[in-house]
C-alpha cells in the first residue's frame, strides 16, 4: 500500500495534468482567484533595501538554498548564491524580514555596461525600441516557512518591487527569465508578455534548467490591471493593492536628491562577498574585469577589484555613472521664447545628459534651471553638444559654461560617495 506522501504526490501530479488541459483563459482565471493581498500585514513584517553585510548575506543564503533545492544551481562552499550582477551599483536587492529574519528577497538589475543575465539567451530588441529604462527581476526566493501561506511574503515583496521601480528606480520595463512551470503565474497575475513563444531548453545561469523570457511595461500596467481586476473584492484586487494601498511595512529609502539608484556596497563589502567568501571576481572574463574598473573608478576600490588584464581596455566602452538621476529641469533661451522642459538623467562635473522632446540647437547658450532635490535648485549656463548616438532622438548632452555653487557641491558629493547613505550625509551642508 503506497505511503501517504506518495499518494499525495501522485494526486498532485494528476491535478497539475488536468489543470494543464484547461484553456489558457480559464487557467489564468483560476490563478487570479487565488490572489489574497492583506492590506494590513503583520507589523512583524518589514520590507526594505538589503544594505548591511548581515542582510545581504542572509538574502544570498536564502537564495542559495532555494536554488539548490530547485536544481537551479549546485551547492556552493560559501552557502550563498552571489553573482557579478550583485556587485553592480545599479542593482538593488530588496528583502522581507519577519521578526528580524530575512524570509524573502529579490534583486532588481538595471541595465549597465555588463548587461542583464537573460540577454545571453533572449533578444531584448523589441523592449529596447521603446523609451524607458529596463530592469531584470532576478534572484527571487521566499523562505520555505512562508511558501504555502497565500502570498504572505510574496505579494508584499511584489508591491515593494512595483513601488520601488516606478517611484525610485526610474524603470519602465521589467524583464524576467523563469522556469516554464512558473511563467503562467506572471502572465495571469501581473500580465507579463513572453519575449518569444519558444522555451529555452537550457539556461546556464540556472544550471541548465529550461527558461521562458517575459516583459512588463510599467507605463501601461496600471490600466491593464485595473480592467482585469475590476469588480474583484479588495483582497483579490492587485490593481487596488499596487496602486491604492499603502503598506506601512515598507521602508522607503531616504533620498535628499533625485538620484535613481541606491548603491550599498562599500569596498569592504565588495571584498567580503566577491573575493573572500566567493570566487566571483577571480572567475570574471578580462572584459568584465575591465568594466568593473570603469564602474568603480575611485581609488578606494582599486585594491578590492580583480587585477586588470594585460590587454588594454576597450576605449569605446562608455564609462558608467555610479549615480544616475531623474531631475526635472527647464531650458530658457531668449526672453520671448517659452521654456523647454527636459529631464536630467546623468550628470558629470561639467555636463549632463537629459531626456528631451525636441531638437536643441547646438550653437546657442541657454539657461538651465535644474531641480536637484526637493529644496535644491541649480541655475546653469549650458550649451547642447553632439550626442555619441545621433539616432537617439530622446536624449541630448549639455556642457556647462560655469557650474554654480549648488551644482559643484552636489557633484562633488556624488563622485566622492560610495553608497546612497554617503551621498545623503555628504550633502547635508547644502541646507
Amino acid at each position: 500500500m503506497p505511503s501517504t506522501s506518495r499518494l499525495r504526490n501522485a494526486l498532485h501530479q494528476l491535478a497539475r495534468k488536468l489543470f494543464a488541459l484547461l484553456p489558457q483563459a480559464k487557467r489564468h482565471n483560476v490563478y487570479r482567484s487565488f490572489v489574497d493581498c492583506d492590506p494590513e500585514p503583520n507589523k512583524r513584517l518589514v520590507l526594505k533595501i538589503a544594505e548591511s553585510r548581515e542582510e545581504l548575506e542572509a538574502c544570498f543564503k536564502l537564495l542559495h538554498d532555494a536554488y539548490v533545492s530547485s536544481g537551479f544551481m549546485t551547492p556552493d562552499p560559501s552557502g550563498m548564491r552571489v553573482t557579478i550582477y550583485h556587485a553592480l551599483p545599479t542593482t538593488t536587492t530588496l528583502c522581507a524580514k519577519y521578526d528580524e529574519q530575512v524570509v524573502g528577497t529579490l534583486s532588481l538589475i538595471r541595465e549597465s555596461a555588463i548587461g542583464f543575465p537573460l540577454q545571453r539567451i533572449f533578444d531584448l530588441t523589441s523592449v529596447r525600441e521603446k523609451e524607458g529604462n529596463i530592469a531584470e527581476v532576478s534572484a527571487l526566493a521566499v523562505h520555505p516557512r512562508f511558501r504555502r501561506t497565500g502570498g504572505t511574503i510574496l505579494f508584499p515583496l511584489m508591491k515593494f518591487m512595483y513601488e520601488y521601480c516606478t517611484t525610485f528606480f526610474d524603470t519602465r520595463h521589467l524583464v524576467i527569465a523563469v522556469n516554464p512551470r512558473h511563467i503562467e503565474m506572471y502572465e495571469s497575475l501581473l500580465f507579463f508578455r513572453r519575449l518569444t513563444s519558444t522555451v529555452v531548453e537550457s539556461y546556464d545561469f540556472v544550471n541548465g534548467a529550461p527558461a521562458v523570457g517575459a516583459t512588463l511595461d510599467l507605463k501601461h500596467a496600471p490600466e491593464i490591471l485595473r480592467q482585469a481586476y475590476a469588480g474583484k473584492p479588495l483582497r483579490r484586487n492587485l490593481y487596488h493593492y499596487f496602486k491604492e494601498t499603502t503598506l506601512p511595512n515598507i521602508q522607503i529609502p531616504h533620498r535628499r536628491f533625485f538620484t535613481t539608484n541606491d548603491p550599498v556596497l562599500t569596498p569592504k563589502l565588495i571584498d567580503y562577498f566577491f573575493n573572500q567568501r566567493t570566487n566571483v571576481f577571480a572567475e570574471l572574463s578580462d572584459r568584465k574585469k575591465t568594466l568593473m574598473h570603469l564602474i568603480y573608478d575611485l581609488p578606494e576600490y582599486q585594491s578590492v577589484l580583480p587585477p586588470l588584464p594585460d590587454k588594454p581596455a576597450d576605449a569605446k566602452v562608455r564609462r558608467h555613472q555610479r549615480f544616475s538621476v531623474k531631475c526635472p529641469a527647464r531650458l530658457i533661451g531668449a526672453a520671448d521664447q517659452k521654456a523647454i522642459p527636459v529631464e536630467v538623467s546623468e550628470v558629470s562635473r561639467y555636463g549632463f545628459r537629459a531626456r528631451i522632446g525636441r531638437k536643441i540647437p547646438t550653437e546657442v547658450w541657454l539657461t538651465a534651471v535644474i531641480q536637484l532635490g526637493t529644496n535644491e535648485v541649480s541655475r546653469l549656463t549650458v550649451q547642447a553638444v553632439q550626442e555619441s548616438a545621433p539616432n537617439d532622438h530622446h536624449y541630448c548632452g549639455f556642457r556647462i559654461g560655469e557650474p554654480d555653487l549648488v551644482w559643484r557641491k552636489f557633484v562633488t558629493a556624488l563622485y566622492e560617495g560610495h553608497t546612497h547613505s554617503d551621498l545623503d550625509h555628504a550633502t547635508r551642508f547644502l541646507q
